[in-house]
């Protein structure tokens, strides 16, 4: 790091530039608010004397700070003159006002208090600087843990589409083997018929997988009812093997500015958690309905809820569960991702999700609440 001198006028810059190069702290004079803007991304410190300022400089110098990102705050040293409190020394106090937290120094400065201030504010622009990379090392984290689970939502998915497209190729198989084996009489264009039908299955399998990859523009509106029909298709072979019935109410309209495919994963982790809690059977309910937000204020949008009958969250559980690594599966199922990477989605868009659940015996189950918002705007 190095320290940024500017004092136009007179000696200062030289000689604050040799006292701290006989310590070895790297320093830089500057001539101008330029040559200080340049530099300021990567510098500890800046000294400036004061009357080097001016409302165009203090100007100036405001605005860089203010834009600062949010861990850093540039360390400012300022050379004062000493002497009586008058007319000019009140004016230059306002002059300087916008500058913020600034560190004052009266001139004459003895040397030792100059290089104990350059090292104390050099120390808190080093802990700046520590903290950047913690924030850099935890975005890196939280962008891994996301590609963690779309991975995983990637390979259930696969898991899921080859065991659904198994059965209609299975069943095409033996129909052209009929085909082939049976003599050209009437039966034949039924079995024709149903090997149509078999592979129009795969294809639409095929297609709705396809969309949770290659979808459109994310500021263009998207269909919920639509999407909540196409994870359902997908889910379709576990609904019928654990024997859950499925209640649905959904608005045939009702259109978010979202991305189909982030949606897509929002709702095939609720669905496919609700499944896998019901793995003796249950119910399940979607509803979406339009309304405003549930927590108050007048935002319009789409309620969604996803409930099952299932086994419930336990009560220590449920205060954590979007948070990531956290999973209510005994198995090794679960990631402890999705519930996290399903909170993220609705509060990227603007919305909001809750959770309702119970272990009772007699009236388990779990309901998840979503809000999503038709403007993408922070709630009030």
């Amino acid at each position: 790091m190095s320290v940024l001198v500017m004092a136009p006028t007179g000696r200062d810059s030289f000689l604050i530039c040799d006292l701290l190069q006989k310590i070895s702290i790297h320093s830089t004079p500057v001539q101008d608010f330029h040559a200080a803007w340049i530099r300021m991304p990567d510098a500890g410190a800046l000294v400036l004397a004061e009357e080097a300022l001016t409302p165009e400089l203090v100007e100036s110098f405001s605005r860089v700070l203010k834009e600062q990102p949010a861990w850093s705050d540039l360390p400012l040293i300022l050379l004062t003159t000493s002497g009586e409190v008058t007319i000019q020394s009140l004016q230059r106090r306002t002059l300087r006002a916008p500058l913020g937290n600034v560190l004052l120094l009266e001139r004459p400065i003895r040397p030792e208090t100059l290089i104990s201030t350059i090292k104390s504010a050099l120390r808190a622009r080093s802990r700046q600087y520590q903290l950047r990379d913690q924030l850099q090392q935890y975005r890196q984290a939280e962008e891994a843990l996301r590609k963690a689970e779309k991975l995983a939502v990637a390979g259930r998915l696969a898991a899921s589409v080859a065991h659904e497209i198994n059965n209609p190729l299975e069943a095409v198989t033996n129909l052209l083997y009929l085909m082939r084996t049976t003599p050209h009489d009437p039966p034949m264009d039924e079995y024709l018929v149903l090997a149509e039908q078999e592979l129009a299955r795969v294809t639409e399998i095929a297609k709705q997988t396809l969309k949770f990859y290659r979808e459109p523009s994310p500021h263009g509106p998207t269909n919920v009812a639509e999407v909540l029909e196409s994870v359902l298709l997908l889910y379709r072979p576990r609904i019928a093997a654990r024997n859950v019935t499925v209640q649905k109410e959904l608005p045939p309209t009702a259109s978010i500015p979202a991305g189909a495919g982030e949606l897509r994963q929002l709702f095939s982790n609720l669905i496919g958690n609700a499944l896998d809690s019901m793995r003796s059977g249950g119910q399940l309910r979607i509803r979406a309905r339009e309304g405003l937000d549930p927590a108050g204020g007048q935002r319009a949008g789409i309620r969604i809820s996803v409930a099952d009958t299932g086994t419930g969250i336990p009560v220590e559980l449920r205060a954590k569960v979007f948070e990531p690594f956290v999973t209510t599966k005994t198995d090794d199922t679960g990631t402890g991702l999705g519930l996290w990477v399903t909170s993220e989605i609705v509060q990227k868009h603007g919305g909001k999700i809750r959770v309702r659940s119970s272990v009772d015996q007699q009236h388990s189950g779990t309901t998840f609440s979503v809000f999503l918002p038709y403007q993408n705007t922070p709630a009030a």
